[in-house]
């Protein structure tokens, strides 16, 4: 993801502005990344910063949301189905990362290091947030 100083910049606030509009323009089909880059006339590293950029103006404004999904894309405004399955699968996404994390990171630094209050600390916190996640994605 790129860093926020150009997240939000002037030129990925253009390309925001400009993703938007050839995404309401597709709705309600989704474009692909591919189709995405030849309808806005952006390069790749500026669709991803517009795309970046126009997450953030989402959130700030209360517009319609963004997904992506592998079959249509990216899309403005889905129906809540759609928005259920794509938060689902980014939360699968999250805790299969989080558990990897735990599993090759943080697991071996508690065997390491068994009596170092840190890891102690940090293993109680990492647990309580994977059950979270997993109750979250299971439900």
């Amino acid at each position: 993801m790129p860093r926020a100083s150009r997240r939000r910049g002037e030129a990925a606030q253009r390309h925001a502005d400009t993703l938007r509009f050839v995404l309401f323009e597709a709705r309600p089909a989704g474009l692909l990344f591919p189709q995405l880059t030849r309808a806005s006339g952006l390069t790749p590293s500026q669709v991803r910063a517009g795309l970046a950029c126009l997450r953030d103006i989402i959130a700030e404004n209360g517009w319609p949301p963004l997904i992506w999904t592998r079959a249509d894309g990216y899309q403005l405004g889905a129906e809540p189905a759609a928005l259920q399955a794509y938060e689902r699968a980014v939360l699968t996404e999250k805790l299969t990362e989080f558990r990897r994390f735990l599993t090759g990171t943080v697991a071996p630094h508690a065997a390491a290091h068994p009596n170092d209050k840190w890891v102690k600390h940090i293993i109680a916190q990492l647990n309580s947030i994977e059950s979270t996640l997993d109750l979250v994605v299971s439900a």
